[in-house]
């Protein structure tokens, strides 16, 4: 099982060399800068070397040419306790999917959880003691935001509170719990985000066997923050009915790896129709039934940029700050002031792409030479992605 991370600052860290820099900003997603200082894992400056305070760095980084793009934030997980999924019995899932440039994970609920239990009493415990052990056990340093229970029949407005007092600060998905009708989850929805608990609903048919078909009138009464996996987790509502969701929502649209493919793409193309795109999220859904993706983020940057036709730069956008503005993190942009969570890119070895945005705007994934979280390199060329054709290198400073 993957260490937490590591309690040390990362002092000064210069990444000199920038051949692209993605800000994770739809509004600007590609910045004319090609250095960034850090301090103690927050970033202080951005802009062209000769601008930027490089002196007396603790940590130089040569960037080589490649690409830096914000640190991709997963929407949609459901995490146990530590690395482990009892879904599929793997160990080492969230390190797995750091390789795959990931650096933040969001909980919809600790559903597969053994025994997970139901009463008021237990979700509201086990959703306390997952928070709280995940703030404390950062397997890879990825940062998981969990403890988001699942409510249910019986819960009053007490509740809600207890749970944010505790440091609660999400529920898990709306609709996987005995609360499905619409006007029932309207009045939970609504104590949560009273108490600053920001919600999720399921939407589509049943995901597992005990899980139920949400539609598009129960998740539009019940207006949570987010339209959890869009495009269904398998299975998605038709077509003009999540076209409706993108139209009379003004919350959050997020798709996800683990739904389905077509509707995925034509959730996107709605949002720019609709002229929303920065309501766009993206998230895998796993673990699942069909396994862990450590890849799924960079598979769905990939799969909406090459079919939906969005330059690959707007769907990074997609996985980084429109996330973060959503979910109210400090990370997913490369702003002064905010945390240093990097993943640094190139195009795979042999990509018929001349570039990395061409090559996945053909539907090649690209490498990951190299993963930062607070400043601190995780992993150096991922074990998971293709190779990717150049990586930075660490010229001073630990590795």
């Amino acid at each position: 099982m993957a260490d937490a991370a590591s309690s040390g600052k990362s002092g000064k860290v210069v990444i000199r060399n920038i051949g692209l820099l993605l800000s994770g900003d739809l509004d600007r997603p590609i910045l004319d800068a090609d250095t960034v200082v850090i301090h103690d894992g927050v970033i202080s400056a951005v802009g062209k070397e000769a601008d930027c305070d490089t002196g007396g760095a603790d940590t130089l980084i040569d960037a080589r040419r490649t690409c830096l793009a914000p640190g991709l934030i997963d929407s949609h997980v459901h995490p146990v306790f530590g690395d482990w999924t009892p879904r599929q019995g793997q160990i080492g899932w969230i390190d797995s999917t750091m390789h795959g440039g990931v650096t933040t994970m969001i909980s919809a609920g600790e559903v597969h959880l053994p025994g997970r239990p139901k009463d008021i009493t237990g979700l509201k415990a086990l959703a306390i003691t997952a928070q709280r052990a995940f703030d404390n056990f950062r397997p890879g340093g990825v940062k998981v935001l969990a403890g988001a229970p699942v409510i249910e029949r019986g819960m009053v407005e007490q509740d809600f509170k207890d749970l944010a007092d505790a440091g609660v600060k999400l529920l898990g998905e709306v609709g996987l719990g005995s609360v499905k009708a619409g006007e029932e989850a309207k009045t939970m929805v609504a104590w949560a985000r009273k108490h600053g608990i920001q919600s999720t609903i399921h939407t589509g048919g049943p995901s597992i066997p005990g899980s139920g078909l949400i539609d598009k009138d129960v998740v539009l009464e019940a207006d949570a923050d987010v339209i959890g996996h869009i495009n269904g987790g398998h299975t998605a509502l038709p077509l003009r009915d999540v076209c409706e969701l993108c139209e009379r929502s003004s919350r959050a649209i997020e798709i996800v790896h683990n739904g389905n493919e077509r509707v995925a793409v034509e959730a996107a193309r709605a949002a720019l129709h609709l002229k929303c795109p920065h309501r766009v999220i993206l998230g895998t859904d796993g673990p699942a039934g069909s396994g862990v993706q450590p890849l799924g983020i960079l598979r769905m940057i990939a799969l909406l940029s090459s079919l939906g036709g969005i330059p690959a730069e707007q769907v990074f956008c997609f996985a980084t700050g429109n996330t973060a503005r959503m979910r109210r993190l400090n990370c997913g942009l490369v702003e002064v002031g905010r945390d240093a969570d990097f993943v640094f890119l190139d195009r795979a070895q042999h990509s018929a792409g001349r570039t990395l945005l061409e090559s996945v705007q053909l539907g090649d994934i690209p490498g990951v030479g190299m993963v930062m979280i607070d400043g601190i390199v995780r992993c150096g060329r991922s074990r998971n992605t293709p190779p990717a054709t150049e990586i930075p290198v660490v010229v001073t400073g630990a590795h």
